[in-house]
């Protein structure tokens, strides 16, 4: 067995669900591993996932497009790079308080934003709130990362950054609510949050991760077939949740299933012009840095370094048919057969046009 360690980006949720499913239905097991699940809580957030993956600490982590430039861009540390797309569609936002008056990103101007103190997220915040209109000028405050929530709730800051479907769900459910700033509604292209990623030596040794994305691949696969049931694996496994109540776990799921995989269904693919976007998108504004703050033109951070697809399971999508002794199958006219094509392991024989194809 091969061992894998995952650092999570924050405490179980619905964000994670297909990795405690593909643990509990036995998933990794078929693939030949072992895998653990790591919180944050049980390091009170001390080092951040993706530090701990540079530092050798866990095999891969969770985390946000900005701290795959972030690696590739510091120098003491490996350039990670991204392997998965946990979720397909950003359903994170910038919230304040309904009753707080602060309807707009613009209103935020001299307000304070508690801050997860990654390397380029305030810069962003800043960002938006000049997109709207405003000056950019916020103040940042940095709580404990594990109590960023509460400081909104408790009147300690006046707004931060959360998913909608775990904390927005949370708020309303509390009868609390919300005005939310997506990012994409306010031309900020965030890229894709939350991703695995990984080391350069984990990639070049590609057999065991391609192993655990195709188990990774069933777990979410299982979540979009079955939310209910997916929900109930992630109450009954998952240490250490902010909030375990099955209904809510049930209602968290059904928010988020749509988000895991691509419109044609699948699981960690990610697509180029959508890094393309982001980072032209932080060079523009001047948030693409050194650690000492020099500027990094677009041209020099290029986008096939920070993500790779080649470790995925992939996806047949031509016409599948019933094996049968190739004695016994015909095609139509203009058609002939190709194969093998091979998928996690399994061979098909599909009918493909025998001529050019437009």
């Amino acid at each position: 067995m091969a061992d894998i360690d995952l650092a999570l980006d924050w405490t179980p949720n619905t964000n994670h669900t297909g990795f405690y499913v593909a643990l509990a239905e036995g998933y990794y097991d078929d693939h030949g591993l072992d895998v653990a699940i790591h919180s944050p809580a049980e390091d009170e957030y001390d080092t951040t996932p993706a530090k701990q993956v540079a530092t050798g600490e866990a095999t891969l982590a969770i985390a946000p497009s900005e701290s795959v430039i972030s690696y590739q861009t510091h120098p003491d540390y490996p350039s990670l790079t991204a392997v998965a797309a946990v979720c397909q569609e950003d359903r994170s936002a910038i919230v304040t308080l309904d009753d707080s008056g602060l309807d707009r990103p613009a209103d935020l101007d001299g307000r304070q934003y508690a801050s997860y103190d990654a390397r380029f997220e305030d810069h962003i915040v800043r960002q938006l709130v000049r997109n709207d209109g405003g000056d950019g000028d916020i103040d940042i405050v940095t709580p404990p990362k594990l109590g960023i929530w509460n400081t909104l709730l408790e009147g300690e800051a006046d707004a931060t950054w959360v998913f909608m479907p775990w904390e927005g769900i949370l708020a309303a459910r509390d009868g609390i609510d919300l005005n939310a700033f997506y990012l994409d509604a306010y031309d900020v292209p965030y890229g894709y949050t939350p991703l695995l990623l990984a080391r350069p030596e984990t990639i070049d040794d590609g057999d065991t991760l391609s192993e655990f994305l195709a188990a990774t691949a069933r777990g979410y696969q299982f979540a979009v077939d079955n939310p209910a049931q997916a929900a109930d694996i992630l109450g009954e496994t998952a240490e250490g949740m902010d909030n375990d109540d099955p209904e809510f776990l049930a209602e968290s799921q059904q928010a988020l299933t749509d988000a895991y995989l691509t419109a044609d269904g699948q699981w960690g693919v990610m697509a180029h012009d959508r890094w393309d976007d982001f980072v032209e998108w932080l060079a523009v504004n001047d948030i693409l840095t050194t650690v000492d703050d020099d500027p990094i033109p677009a041209s020099e951070l290029p986008t096939s370094d920070l993500y790779t697809n080649d470790l995925l399971p992939r996806r047949v999508t031509a016409l599948t048919l019933s094996i049968y002794p190739l004695s016994l199958l015909s095609t139509p006219s203009g058609y002939s057969l190709s194969f093998p094509l091979t998928t996690a392991g399994s061979s098909t024989v599909a009918v493909v046009p025998s001529g050019p194809v437009s």
